[in-house]
């Protein structure tokens, strides 16, 4: 088996790596780091959570080992599609440098332009960010990469989907035509292919897996639900991810619950929390420093489940998550990959449940077909509420209508009579003959009497 040691990484590297108590690297970092520390291009094909982070770490700082950096001119550059993935990537760089004295710049949204100026101007050797943010930088002037020697490209397939490509390309057209690129990816689409032909010079291609295929050390199930009605969906379909929970028990000790939408994600966790969850929610619309401390409190243990979009799908490096919800099947079967991959790492087990609606089948049938499998089937813990039986008929509701809706009410008594008088429940007397009852036959003994006498008696009155 490959050691670390075998790798021919600087010592002082080498060290830290001891120190956090690593001793054998993954296939993707044995395969990548030996090519990177001899200058060549590498294109990483690997899924996630295979250790593509280090892949490229720890070759890029034993390269800057040598060497100043100057103002405003960084060294290397190492690009990522968001906030979290690139301060994760920043994380992994102090922990892996800390006995050499080199230089970063973590440039991403959220932290003010001033702040990030200031570190730049006094020169980096490593520069970590999100392509949006590294542009605004440069479109400022505060920003020159024509020294940049080791260039990186982290989870390139995500960037396509976020829609970063234009700018990858911009970005690669002011970097130096003879830095060393390093291009990792989870999956190989026709346009990163294009990009990888255009800007890598004879790459070493380390592929480690089947192209999107999920870990084996991870568990999988879907529970096949359909709502009692329509309106009624998300409440029913949040009880059924409450009820998956409790089935865990103990086993579950955190879990990544993730959501399609980002006011899905707000609902569920705010959901979980009312029924006793410790959860919060983690997506693109919270400020920046929330969701590094939601972050942290997840990484820390104080946080039991993390409600996420997508953009927490990617490349975060929490090791202990135990399982995975998917609350919602993922628009592209890619993501299930990624979503899922966030358990089982560094040769855990995990477990990744999915819940899936009638108008999710064809999502899913597409996540079947990418991994090559059938999910299996898991029932749904809630079972559907029973319908009551409709009450028979009493006798009053199988009366005729005009006798089920009366009762005889006493009247006053005129003249010394009394007379019953039928009104309709709720109906009302008065002109226009609401609330007369129809059953009254002529005038009783209050008839005038002229209407008694006959034409010829009138005629002659």
């Amino acid at each position: 088996m490959t050691k670390f040691s075998d790798l021919d990484l600087n010592p002082k590297v080498l060290k830290a790596v001891e120190d956090a108590g690593y001793e054998s690297p993954t296939p993707i970092q044995a395969g990548a780091i030996p090519p990177a520390l001899e200058g060549k291009d590498v294109l990483g094909i690997a899924q996630t959570g295979t250790g593509k982070t280090a892949s490229f770490t720890l070759p890029m700082i034993s390269l800057l080992a040598r060497g100043r950096a100057r103002a405003r001119m960084p060294r290397s550059l190492v690009l990522c599609p968001t906030r979290e993935l690139a301060a994760q990537v920043a994380e992994n760089f102090d922990a892996y440098s800390k006995n050499l004295k080199l230089t970063k710049a973590l440039l991403i949204g959220g932290v003010s332009f001033k702040e990030q100026e200031a570190i730049i101007d006094k020169g980096v050797d490593v520069l970590i960010a999100t392509p949006g943010r590294l542009l605004d930088h440069f479109e400022r002037g505060k920003l020159i990469l024509s020294d940049v020697k080791v260039m990186v490209v982290d989870e390139a397939d995500r960037m396509l989907d976020m829609g970063f490509i234009p700018d990858i390309e911009r970005i690669f057209g002011l970097t130096p035509f003879t830095r060393q690129t390093l291009f990792f990816s989870a999956t190989m689409a026709p346009e990163i292919e294009r990009i990888t032909d255009t800007f890598l010079s004879a790459p070493a291609r380390v592929e480690v897996a089947r192209q999107a295929t999920a870990s084996e050390n991870i568990e999988q199930g879907v529970v096949m639900f359909k709502a009692s009605r329509r309106d009624r969906e998300g409440s029913e379909k949040r009880k059924v991810l409450r009820e998956l929970i409790k089935l865990e028990g103990e086993t579950c000790t955190n879990a990544i619950i993730f959501c399609n939408r980002k006011t899905d994600v707000d609902i569920c966790a705010k959901s979980m929390k009312k029924y006793g969850l410790n959860a919060a929610p983690i997506h693109g619309d919270l400020d920046q420093s929330q969701r590094m401390k939601t972050l942290d409190e997840f990484r820390n243990g104080d946080l039991q489940f993390l409600v996420a979009s997508d953009v927490a799908a990617r490349g975060l490096d929490i090791p202990d998550v135990t399982h995975v919800f998917n609350f919602d099947v993922p628009g592209h079967a890619e993501d299930y990959v990624h979503r899922i991959g966030r358990t089982g790492r560094a040769g855990r087990s995990g477990k990744a449940v999915m819940i899936c609606s009638p108008r999710d089948e064809k999502q899913f049938a597409a996540v079947e077909a990418l991994i090559q499998k059938e999910i299996p089937r898991i029932e749904n813990p809630v079972k559907p509420a029973e319908r009551k039986p409709r009450k028979a008929k009493t006798e009053e509701q199988t009366l005729e209508p005009s006798e089920a809706r009366s009762d005889e009410v006493p009247v006053k008594e005129t003249n010394g009579k009394s007379q019953n008088q039928s009104r309709s429940r709720g109906g009302r007397g008065g002109r226009g003959g609401r609330g007369r009852d129809d059953n009254v036959v002529g005038m009783g003994d209050h008839m005038p009497s002229f209407i008694a006498l006959s034409f010829d008696e009138r005629r002659a009155s």
